[in-house]
């Protein structure tokens, strides 16, 4: 059984402690989410900042919004962070869809599905050790996995499923119970086996989760609010947050249950005695 931890973004400072404790624990792997319009810190270079901090815990981003980044450099930067780790690095990899991130990195918020696409293309192309492009050599260093690291696109519009088959190696599913989620993960097993891929998608769940006293759960929602705001849907998706034991152990069981490789319990609040309580539950 495969349980990884999402970590908080409130108190950067405080992510090396969740990641020397992680590490020395049951869990799998430490995923970090991205935004570049708001107060998180920047994923692949906290990223790398963990994996020194860590020897065994994989490193993986939830998700990394691609099209916001330089190709070149997302392509540099993701090898170097694989090899630095020694090949523990999961890059989990979407579209996104706020406007103020587009808006800021000055990319077209309406063609940015078109975008990652074509850096998909060039990414697997620069890891395979290929040059990079017309009048450009190779870009290293080549990364420690074959090929480059593993990709995991998370999304639920069919384009995104339809880059599992066409670039990844597997689907990231997020904010959808097990009953939700067991669609999805067909869908992405139809369009795997539609592009003649060999075996099978590798399958990952994620569900938002506060374990401990009211404060540690408040914060978390709190925290929720604040990055899902955009949305309009802010006050639906605090409502899914998991808070009870029984809950969060259902959940786990009804991933697996579907089909999940790996289920990342997304902890929105700072309190790093999380990770205890989780443990002892889970393991």
């Amino acid at each position: 059984m495969k349980i990884g931890l999402g970590l908080p973004v409130d108190d950067p400072a405080l992510l090396p402690t969740w990641a020397r404790r992680a590490d020395a624990g049951p869990f799998s792997t430490l995923g970090l989410l991205d935004r570049l319009v708001h107060d998180n810190p920047e994923p692949l270079v906290t990223l790398a900042a963990l994996a020194g901090a860590t020897s065994r815990i994989r490193l993986q981003t939830e998700v990394l919004l691609a099209p916001l980044h330089g190709t070149a450099l997302l392509a540099k930067q993701s090898a170097t962070l694989d090899l630095i780790s020694g090949g523990r690095f999961t890059l989990g990899i979407g579209v996104g869809g706020r406007a103020d991130d587009c808006l800021a990195a000055g990319v077209d918020l309406r063609s940015r599905g078109r975008r990652l696409d074509e850096q998909m293309a060039l990414l697997r192309r620069t890891w395979s050790g290929e040059p990079y492009g017309d009048g450009v050599g190779p870009i290293g260093p080549a990364p420690a996995t074959p090929g480059g690291p593993e990709v995991l696109f998370g999304g639920f519009a069919p384009a995104a499923l339809e880059r599992v088959g066409r670039f990844g190696d597997g689907f990231l599913g997020a904010a959808l119970p097990p009953e939700g989620m067991a669609g999805l993960f067909r869908d992405v097993e139809a369009v795997w086996h539609r592009h003649g891929r060999p075996g099978r998608p590798r399958l990952v769940a994620q569900a938002n989760v506060a374990l401990g006293p009211s404060g540690t759960v408040e914060q978390a929602r709190r925290n929720i609010r604040a990055y899902y705001g955009f949305t309009g849907r802010a006050e639906h998706i605090t409502a899914g947050l998991l808070t009870g034991p029984k809950a969060i152990r259902a959940a786990v069981d009804g991933y697996l249950g579907i089909g999940a490789d790996e289920v990342m319990l997304y902890c929105w609040s700072s309190d790093v005695d999380q990770i205890g309580r989780l443990a002892e539950l889970l393991f």
